[in-house]
């Protein structure tokens, strides 16, 4: 007996289209890292800042400022895409020194310093289609990727020589007067990621004085402000661009030195050449953060307000900062002695080094010692301890 069934085969649906991504390299090693059954593995891959016993805390200061906020917070109701302004007037100083303000720059909230990134990518974007963002490399990943999400070209600088771990300062300069009228570069303000390595002061003047005068829109990058050299000196650069550029966008995150990883605190502020084009810059980017995230998660930016604004909790805040500091640069100093091989990550400053080991390297010390890196060679210096340097210092040794 024969059927009269048809033999349907489904179209292929709209996610057969898709070809698949490969992790990021960040992932791949946290997915690595949670497979390895050994108990003494070493994470120096996931960039979060960690304590002596290796534990990502929460801050005191923040503990506090959270039981006041459950003690006196009346409503969860939606925040405008704006943000918290007391949040970001309070963390104004804080970046941009005293002497920034007035109606040539403005602020608002974002979540974390990536939103603030893809928000400011958005707005060069909608200015200019055909701006160019120049980026150095070695750099974060993130940026790259950023920039293009948002349709715009990427353009690659010389920044950092791995083998000789030194600035390609000259080469940079060098690269950049390929640039156009209109071109956005994106510059890391203190404890740069991966290098660990900062621009001079003269260097930061050179290069103000030459995007000024040829027309190049800065995206200020600072996502570690205190944890290299202090958080005034971690933002000179920054603030010594915004005193003699026209325009510039500043994009800042909140999870290092408050340790508010998850609660995606960050802030963007324009800097405009007048009052109306920098009103004209807010209503756009109201616009695109309500078709992006709607608006921003309120809590983290709550905590960082009230400490800024509770003198005391502000100054507990700044000691705790002042701490996670001293611990960074006392192991960059460690690993310096006991590897002098690596001298140069004595000199740098900030979360990150990116040693001068192959892929090869990398791989051998993974499966060999169980440390756990990016393959770039990029370590989170906060990932060691008093116990684990020692055991990590040996397997370095034994690579080179």
């Amino acid at each position: 007996m024969s059927s009269n069934r048809l033999d349907i085969r489904p179209a292929p649906g709209l996610m057969d289209t898709l070809d698949e991504q490969p992790l990021d390299p960040m992932l791949m090693v946290l997915h690595l890292l949670r497979s390895d059954p050994r108990p003494n593995k070493i994470d120096l891959g996931i960039g979060v800042y960690r304590d002596n016993t290796g534990c990502t805390p929460i801050l005191q200061a923040v503990k506090s400022a959270e039981r006041h906020l459950v003690e006196t917070q009346t409503s969860k109701d939606y925040l405008s895409p704006e943000g918290d302004a007391g949040f970001v007037a309070a963390l104004a100083p804080i970046v941009l020194g005293d002497g920034i303000g007035g109606e040539t720059i403005w602020g608002m909230q974002t979540p974390g310093g990536t939103g603030a990134l893809r928000l400011a990518a958005a707005l060069l974007h909608r200015t200019n289609p055909e701006c160019r963002v120049w980026i150095g490399t070695p750099g974060y990943v993130n940026h790259a990727m950023l920039m293009q999400a948002a349709g715009l070209e990427v353009v690659d600088h010389p920044f950092f020589d791995k083998p000789s771990q030194t600035l390609l300062f000259d080469a940079m300069m060098s690269a950049l007067h390929e640039v156009r009228r209109g071109d956005a570069i994106v510059l890391q303000s203190g404890c740069h990621n991966p290098t660990g390595v900062e621009f001079s002061h003269d260097q930061w003047r050179d290069l103000a004085a030459f995007l000024n005068d040829r027309g190049v829109v800065p995206v200020i990058d600072m996502a570690y402000q205190g944890l290299g050299a202090g958080l005034d000196e971690d933002a000179w650069g920054l603030r010594h661009v915004l005193d003699h550029v026209p325009e510039a966008l500043v994009c800042v995150s909140g999870s290092k030195n408050f340790g508010l990883y998850r609660d995606r605190v960050g802030a963007l502020w324009v800097q405009g050449t007048n009052a109306g084009s920098v009103r004209r810059a807010r209503t756009n980017l109201n616009l695109m953060a309500r078709t992006l995230w709607s608006m921003p998660p309120d809590h983290g930016a709550a905590v960082v307000r009230t400490i800024l604004d509770t003198p005391a909790l502000a100054a507990q805040w700044r000691a705790e900062l002042e701490t996670m500091r001293l611990r960074i640069a006392g192991l960059r100093h460690d690993l310096a002695t006991a590897v002098p091989e690596f001298e140069t990550v004595k000199t740098q400053s900030g979360m990150f080094s990116l040693l001068p080991l192959d892929r090869d390297q990398v791989t051998w010390l993974r499966i060999e010692h169980g440390i756990y890196m990016v393959e770039s060679g990029r370590i989170n210096i906060a990932g060691l301890n008093e116990g684990n340097l020692p055991v990590f210092a040996n397997a370095l040794r034994s690579v080179l």
